[in-house]
């Protein structure tokens, strides 16, 4: 998929070097086509390597996309520099003066808070709220997952009682969803979080379906409202690494961190990470754009 991004994004040459296709300013403006509007909510610290993963995983359709980077005003993290911030992102405030045919809203590290101690959950609920009329369908991502599904329909978080680290076999349900089109009967996703939500409550929600989940990680992909909201709890659009370096990080602070599970080859931090859930990734971010996003948004937004 071509996606349109800033000439000057940093994430865009890297995604380049991996012979991703990118489509520069210039060229898009001169292509005869309605490109899809994507905005996405980026909670993470660490946004830049975020930005990366987001192109990789939405970068396998022909459909051409528009991505705006999306920060909140109410707290700026330390993590970022601010001319990145100011260059390549806009505030949630002047997102919401707009449409958009599709909203991904990425995790945080304050899962272990509750809710409402969030420095911007005022902020992420008006953004959740707005999302309701304004945007065709929304992508939640972990945190910002359980964030979702206890905004819009109150089921809250648990806490788990050691972090679920690591890659987890899972099982497809509702093979029929198009969401889940093209996966195996099981397939794997890395997850990193200490909290979970109630299997139950989210299957014997009537407005939620469950389309995929772990016997170990618990509930991975629900949906709700024929698509327009979309819960992933875990984190496909990880990287081959990312976990290794979360390891890492952790352990040389002095935490308390297990080795992550299913990861390396023979529990050997040594070894390089085998990459098992890629194609999963790339399907699921496919069929999200085509099915819930292209294929029914109005040409007029």
């Amino acid at each position: 998929m071509p996606i349109r991004v800033s000439n000057d994004l940093p994430a865009k040459k890297i995604i380049e070097e991996e012979n991703i296709f990118t489509m520069d300013e210039n060229r898009a403006m001169s292509q005869d086509i309605r490109p899809l509007e994507i905005a996405i909510l980026n909670l993470m610290p660490l946004k830049e390597a975020t930005e990366v993963q987001m192109l990789r995983s939405l970068s396998n359709t022909p459909l051409q996309v528009n991505l705006t980077f999306v920060t909140t005003s109410s707290y700026v993290g330390k993590n970022t520099a601010k001319s990145h911030l100011d260059q390549f992102y806009v505030t949630t405030e002047e997102m919401m003066q707009h449409k958009y045919d599709g909203l991904i809203i990425t995790g945080a590290p304050v899962e272990q808070m509750e809710f409402e101690e969030v420095a911007y959950w005022k902020e992420l609920c008006n953004v959740m709220e707005w999302s309701k009329t304004n945007v065709t369908s929304t992508l939640h991502i972990c945190w910002g997952a359980q964030a979702g599904i206890y905004y819009h329909y109150g089921i809250n978080k648990q806490p788990l009682p050691k972090k679920m680290f690591g890659v987890f076999r899972h099982t497809v349900h509702k093979r029929k969803e198009p969401l889940v089109r093209g996966f195996d009967d099981v397939f794997y996703v890395p997850h990193s979080r200490h909290t979970t939500v109630d299997p139950d409550l989210v299957r014997n929600h009537p407005e939620l379906t469950v389309l995929a989940d772990s016997e170990e990680a618990g509930i991975c992909i629900a949906i709700a409202k024929e698509g327009r909201q979309i819960f992933v709890f875990g984190h496909l659009e990880y990287d081959r690494m990312t976990l290794d370096s979360e390891y890492h990080r952790d352990k040389n602070k002095g935490l308390d961190i297990d080795i992550p599970k299913n990861y390396y080859p023979e529990d050997d931090p040594e070894q390089k990470p085998l990459l098992t859930w890629r194609a999963h990734c790339n399907t699921m971010y496919s069929n999200w754009l085509n099915y819930y996003v292209y294929q029914v948004t109005p040409y007029v937004l």
